[in-house]
């Protein structure tokens, strides 16, 4: 009788706390969400785990992303990733990735953005002619799950000898033909014997 009686009492409260969830709307996360976020939020956790659903319930409050980094003290792109995340409804997926910073750039991530920036934006169905390390960053975060900052896509371009503005160099290349070092090498050809032009195996 007892144990029934503190078990219907335990379940009246159910409605009361769900009423008090929904009065404070949440950005990010539905009700379902945040309540389990805060259910596992009491549980036994590593650090970085409790990092990640604390960095979704702040946002959900509406907390700033800077705000959440000073709370906290993590770094920036951990708290933009968890955010995202939350956005996009992934909540739940808080265990799924190892522990540490969100992923890190790899080699395919690297071949997959030098076969962009080689083939353009058009091609990926953008309406602009010219990819930004902005661009660039969201598309390869929606592609790959991936996300870095538009500065750190610049620096992975530069260390590839790329750049978001390598087709316009292209461009001029043909300009090179009239330039004037082309030409003197071009006059320096006549000035060859016509023997030596024979036997100059690079002309075979």
């Amino acid at each position: 009788m007892s144990h029934h009686q503190s078990t219907s009492e335990s379940k009246s409260d159910w409605p009361t706390a769900t009423l008090r969830e929904r009065i404070s709307v949440g950005l990010c996360l539905t009700p379902f969400q945040r309540k389990l976020l805060q259910k596992k939020l009491q549980s036994d956790l590593p650090q970085q785990y409790r990092q990640r659903i604390e960095i979704m319930l702040l946002a959900d409050e509406g907390k700033s992303q800077v705000q959440i980094c000073k709370a906290l003290g993590c770094c920036a792109a951990t708290v933009r990733h968890w955010i995202l995340m939350a956005r996009m409804g992934q909540a739940h997926n808080w265990n799924d990735h190892p522990i540490g910073r969100p992923k890190a750039v790899n080699d395919h991530y690297l071949a997959r953005l030098r076969e962009l920036v080689s083939r353009g934006p058009k091609e990926f169905g953008y309406a602009f002619e010219r990819w930004t390390a902005g661009w660039l960053s969201k598309h390869l975060a929606k592609e790959l799950g991936i996300q870095i900052t538009p500065q750190h896509v610049n620096r992975l371009l530069k260390q590839m000898g790329l750049s978001t503005k390598g087709k316009p160099v292209q461009q001029n290349k043909s300009s090179n033909l009239n330039n004037p070092s082309n030409r003197i090498a071009i006059r320096d050809l006549d000035a060859l014997e016509v023997s030596d032009l024979k036997s100059a195996d690079w002309l075979l």
